[in-house]
């Protein structure tokens, strides 16, 4: 007897599979985040890179999300997303764990590091759009809110932990064997994912054989007639964007301009960490008391304000503790205006457009940041470096003025979802 996909979903959010996902997120989440403390280390300290390279880098690491993320959405929505996720994040580490192998026998160079960064962007982009489009089938659209909110905040313990294990770890054994760490995790996550058991709906086979391209069209049709869907994921592009200028030469500009050790710079970012812990684990309280529109706009109208102390910064522990409170501050609020425009995403776009509503997003928010970094890298030939993350942090006000005359701003609770269209579970070796 086939399981109903309605039935299959779990009652609470706490449900067995659910807690499989969200432990392999946090697996995952914790490895990354000691790549993120040891792959700058490893670039500027040990290769030392140029800005030029620091900004290549970043390019090629970013750039799959504008080639990849449509295709990988279109096929979550077409096919099983188990095994795209499996498969990623056996790919992941693989690719990986070439670094700390070309290390130990003296070949390592920077073009290396360019190659293992587009295979981690390819595989991160499969993966997520599976993942987020996942959590639907899991939970009914009323536990999307609490779904989201817990898998936000064990996604910030994760990440927390993994940037102080990482700084201890680049300090302990060196900034490539400590990329081992994160072989680990996408093996776990692997494992996790595995394990889920839940029946997954998709597209029932329609008597035309579609191409990739038409499912492609079809779900940017869909998002750019959500008029609510559509605001939010313009707004969260021209953030990126912002952001994306900054955090090509961020990770440098602490190493080399400010001096922050690898140690320090991990804890920076552990401290950081917590603010984004504390966000999720209220997100669902502060939009419950301030409604769903305001938690999001005040999410995106922190950020460019967070940006200040950064640009005023000089070397030294009293600038060190500043940036590490502003930013946990700052993650703080995008975690919880993170968590609510999620969720409201999730509830207003049907099921079968799941995958390629997250893909749309993804490729116009993270799909910009090549252009960015590039842009960022022409920015400090010419200006400098403080002068392009000054430039990045005044592009972050744009979207809150885009949310600020939106839909969005009068929200105050949850929209109930549109009415869906029920579909078969998935066939496991769909292909």
């Amino acid at each position: 007897m086939t399981t109903s996909p309605q039935t299959a979903k779990a009652s609470t959010a706490t449900s067995p599979d659910l807690r499989r996902l969200v432990a392999s997120e946090c697996a995952s989440l914790s490895g990354s985040a000691v790549s993120t403390v040891a792959l700058p280390t490893l670039a500027v300290l040990e290769l030392h890179a140029s800005t030029t390279q620091v900004a290549a880098l970043a390019f090629l690491g970013q750039l799959p999300n504008a080639v990849v993320a449509l295709p990988a959405g279109a096929l979550s929505d077409r096919y099983a997303k188990r095994p795209q996720m499996i498969t990623a994040d056996l790919t992941a580490a693989a690719g990986l764990a070439t670094i700390p192998a070309a290390s130990f026998t003296g070949v390592l160079g920077i073009g290396q590091l360019y190659a293992v960064a587009v295979v981690l962007g390819v595989t991160k982009i499969v993966h997520d759009a599976a993942a987020i489009s996942y959590l639907p089938v899991l939970v009914g659209p009323h536990l999307l809110q609490r779904a989201n909110s817990r898998l936000g905040a064990a996604s910030s313990v994760a990440d927390s932990a993994g940037s102080n294990a990482g700084a201890a770890l680049v300090g302990a054994v060196g900034a490539d064997r400590s990329l081992l760490a994160d072989v680990l995790s996408y093996l776990l996550s692997a494992l996790l994912v595995w394990r889920i058991r839940t029946p997954e709906p998709v597209a029932a086979p329609s008597g035309d054989r579609r191409t990739l391209a038409r499912d492609i069209g079809e779900g940017l049709r869909y998002v750019v007639g959500q008029p609510t869907i559509r605001t939010v994921i313009a707004a969260l592009s021209t953030l990126s964007f912002g952001l994306a200028v900054m955090n090509t030469y961020w990770a440098y500009y602490l190493l080399a301009d400010l001096h922050v050790s690898p140690t320090a710079f991990g804890v920076i970012m552990g401290v950081g960490g917590a603010g984004s812990l504390a966000g999720a684990l209220l997100a669902p309280r502060i939009a419950s008391r301030i409604g769903i529109g305001p938690t999001i706009i005040i999410g995106f109208a922190v950020s460019p304000l967070a940006q200040i102390p950064l640009l005023l910064a000089g070397s030294g522990l009293r600038w060190q503790i500043a940036l590490a409170g502003t930013l946990a501050v700052q993650l703080f609020w995008a975690t919880a205006s993170g968590t609510s425009q999620r969720s409201l995403r999730q509830i207003l776009c049907e099921p079968r457009f799941q995958g390629r509503m997250q893909a749309a997003s993804t490729t116009v928010t993270a799909g910009a940041r090549p252009l960015a970094a590039a842009i960022a890298g022409a920015l400090v030939l010419l200006l400098g470096v403080h002068s392009t993350l000054a430039f990045g942090a005044a592009l972050q006000a744009v979207p809150v003025v885009l949310l600020l005359t939106s839909p969005v701003r009068a929200l105050r609770d949850m929209p109930a979802p549109p009415a869906h269209t029920i579909v078969p579970p998935a066939r496991e070796g769909a292909s």
